[in-house]
C-alpha cells in the first residue's frame, strides 16, 4: 500500500484503511486490560477485582497522557509526511519521543511518591487500600514503557503505517494475558502479578516499536536531521497539550467520579469496575475513528486537499452509527452475562446490580461519544484547539457536577446519567466551532517557520 493513501483514495476507503488496524490494535489492548480484571475476579476474589478498578481510573490518566501527547505530536508529522518535507518530519519524531521519554520518567517518579495518598483522597476502600497502592508502584516503574509505546504507535499513524502498531498491540495483548495466567493463577502473586504481566509485555513492545520505528525513518532517506529541535517542539506543544487534556478529560473525570462511588462501598466498586472496563473497549472503534480522522484531515490540510476533509467527516459520521448500533445491540441483549463474565456465579448481588444496570443504560449512548470524538478528531488535525479544549473542560465539569451533587441525594445511577450529558455538550460546542469553518484558515496563518514546505 502506498503511504499516500490518505490523501489518494476515496475518503471512505482511506479512513477504512487507516482506522481498522488502530480498531483492532486498540481492542486488543482494552482486551487485556479486560482481561487483567477478570483473571484477578475469578482466581483471586471479588476485592481483587475492586483494587484494580481503583487503580485504573488513575492509571488511565496516565495512559491518556501518552495517548494525547502522541496524538497531538503525530499531527505535526502527518504535515510534514502529506508535504514530502522528510527532513522536518524526522526532526519532529526525534523531538517528541525524547521529550515524551523525560515526562514519562518525571511521571512515573511523581506516581511513586504519590500514589496512595492520591488513592486515599478518592475515598478507596480500607480493604482495599494496601493491595491497590501495590499494583500502582509497579504500574509506575514501568511507566516510561508504556508511554514509548503508545509515542511510537502514534508516530507509525502518522507515517500511514496503522498496520504495524497493530502487530505489536496483538503480540503484547496475548503475551500479556499468558503472563496473567502464570503470574496470578499459577504463582500466586495476585494484583500484583497482573501489574508485572503488563510492565513486561508493554517493555518488550516498546523495545521493538523502537526498532522498527528507526527502520521505517531509515528508508525516507532524509539526511541532516536534529535530534531535538525547540522549534519542533514549540509546534507540537500547541497541539499535544490540548491533545493531552481532550484525551485526558475522559480519565479525569473518572478519577473523580470513582471518589463518588468509593463512597458506595467496596461491592458497589467492583461491579462498577467491571463496567467501566466494558465501556472502554466500547469506546475503542470510537476512539479509533476520532484519530483516523485527525491524521487524515492533517495529510490532507499538509497535501492542500481541504475539500476532502470535509467528505472524510462525513464518511467518519456513516462509520459511528454503524459501530454504535453493533454495541447497542450487544449491550442490551447481554450486559447480564458480560458483568458475570468479570464477577462469576460468586459475585454479590450488589456488584452484579450495579454493573448491569450501568452497561444496560449506557448502551443506547455510545454514537454520542462518537460524534465528540470525530469532530474534534477533525478539530485536532487542523490544529483548531481552543475551542476543542473548551468543549472537553465542559463535558468533565458536566460530568463530574452531576455526579458530585446528585449521586450522593438520588443514588449512584446519577453517576452514569451524567455521562451522555457530558457526551453531548462537548459534541455540540465543538461540532459548532466545525460549522464556522475557522478549522480552514488556522493552517494558513501559523508562522512560516512552523509550515511543511509545500
Amino acid at each position: 500500500m502506498k503511504n499516500n493513501y490518505l490523501t489518494e483514495k476515496k475518503p471512505l476507503t482511506a479512513l477504512l484503511l487507516f482506522a481498522l488496524p488502530i480498531i483492532i490494535g486498540n481492542l486488543f489492548q482494552q482486551t487485556y486490560t479486560m482481561a487483567d480484571s477478570a483473571i484477578v475476579g475469578r482466581f483471586v476474589g471479588e476485592s481483587a477485582l475492586a483494587a484494580v478498578g481503583a487503580s485504573y481510573a488513575l492509571t488511565n490518566i496516565f495512559i491518556c497522557i501518552a495517548i494525547g501527547g502522541g496524538t497531538g505530536a503525530s499531527v505535526i508529522v502527518s504535515r510534514y509526511f502529506g508535504a514530502r518535507s522528510y527532513v522536518e518530519m524526522k526532526n519532529a519524531v526525534f523531538t517528541a519521543s525524547l521529550t515524551f521519554l523525560a515526562v514519562s520518567i518525571l511521571l512515573g517518579g511523581f506516581g511513586l511518591l504519590s500514589g496512595r495518598r492520591i488513592l486515599m483522597m478518592l475515598n478507596t476502600p480500607a480493604d482495599v487500600l494496601d493491595v491497590a497502592a501495590e499494583y500502582l508502584n509497579i504500574y509506575f516503574c514501568g511507566l516510561p514503557f508504556l508511554f514509548m509505546y503508545n509515542v511510537f504507535s502514534s508516530m507509525f499513524n502518522a507515517l500511514g503505517k496503522s498496520k504495524i502498531p497493530l502487530f505489536f498491540l496483538i503480540f503484547s495483548s496475548l503475551f500479556n494475558i499468558g503472563l496473567d495466567f502464570l503470574l496470578v493463577k499459577h504463582l500466586g502473586l495476585g494484583v500484583a502479578g497482573v501489574a508485572w504481566a503488563t510492565w513486561i509485555a508493554q517493555g518488550i513492545s516498546a523495545i521493538l516499536s523502537l526498532l522498527v520505528l528507526c527502520l521505517e525513518l531509515k528508508k525516507l532517506g532524509a539526511r541532516n536531521t536534529k535530534y531535538y529541535d525547540f522549534a519542533e517542539l514549540r509546534s507540537m506543544a500547541k497541539i499535544a497539550l490540548p491533545s493531552i487534556l481532550q484525551q485526558s478529560t475522559v480519565s479525569i473525570g473518572m478519577m473523580l467520579v470513582q471518589s463518588v462511588v468509593n463512597g458506595f462501598g467496596t461491592e458497589a466498586l467492583a461491579g462498577f469496575s467491571a463496567a467501566m472496563r466494558v465501556e472502554s473497549i466500547c469506546i475503542v472503534p470510537m476512539a479509533g475513528i476520532g484519530n483516523a480522522l485527525s491524521s487524515y484531515t492533517a495529510q490532507n490540510i499538509g497535501a492542500r486537499k481541504q475539500e476532502r476533509v470535509v467528505e472524510g467527516y462525513h464518511m467518519s459520521q456513516w462509520m459511528v452509527v454503524a459501530c454504535g448500533a453493533v454495541i447497542c445491540v450487544v449491550l442490551e441483549l447481554f450486559h447480564k452475562g458480560i458483568i458475570l463474565f468479570f464477577l462469576g456465579t460468586e459475585g454479590t448481588a450488589a456488584a452484579v446490580s450495579t454493573g448491569q444496570d450501568y452497561l444496560y443504560f449506557m448502551g443506547w449512548f455510545f454514537c454520542l461519544i462518537g460524534f465528540k470524538m470525530t469532530v474534534d478528531g477533525l478539530l485536532r488535525g487542523a490544529g483548531d484547539m481552543k475551542m476543542f479544549t473548551l468543549a472537553n473542560l465542559a463535558n468533565l465539569f458536566i460530568r463530574v457536577m452531576i455526579a458530585v451533587w446528585m449521586a450522593p441525594r438520588f443514588g449512584l445511577e446519577m453517576v452514569w446519567y451524567a455521562v451522555p450529558v457530558g457526551w453531548f455538550v462537548n459534541w455540540a460546542v465543538s461540532f459548532s466551532e466545525y460549522r464556522t469553518g475557522r478549522w480552514r484558515k488556522i493552517y494558513n496563518q501559523e508562522p512560516p517557520s512552523q509550515q511543511p514546505a509545500s
